[in-house]
């Protein structure tokens, strides 16, 4: 087994995989570089990546602009070792061995900026946290 293949895993998931889930996945991808493995889908994706949540972003440094929101699959969930889900309910399989939070997060679609920046910045709050739990700098 490779050093790569002994990385945590993490998947968000949000409903339309447009905003909160891509700003957590590309916050943690951020923050912990190649430390782990990080994925994000949605249980009905939307065509595009939210534009104030992409400006929001690169507001912090980190471009998503070029992120396509994706559909969530039983394998994402079976490849990750923590699933997040923020606001899919129901709809995100559950798998003995998998570790589930749920953020409780205000829903970002169909907001200007001013609003998704608080949104934003719990969600790097919350992954700062995440860093320092799983993968934490030796």
């Amino acid at each position: 087994m490779t050093t790569a293949d002994q990385r945590p895993s993490v998947l968000f998931v949000c409903v339309h995989n447009a905003g909160r889930s891509q700003m957590a996945a590309a916050f943690l991808t951020h923050l912990a570089g190649d430390r782990v493995q990080v994925r994000s889908a949605g249980s009905a994706p939307a065509a595009s990546v939210n534009p104030a949540v992409a400006s929001a972003m690169a507001e912090t440094g980190i471009d998503i602009s070029a992120e396509v929101p994706k559909v969530l699959t039983v394998e994402a969930v079976q490849a990750s070792d923590v699933v997040i889900t923020m606001g899919c309910g129901d709809t995100c399989p559950v798998f003995p061995g998998k570790r589930y939070l749920d953020w409780e997060l205000p829903d970002p679609a169909g907001q200007g900026v001013e609003a998704v920046r608080p949104i934003r910045d719990e969600i790097a709050r919350r992954v700062r946290g995440l860093v320092d739990e799983i993968a934490p700098v030796s």
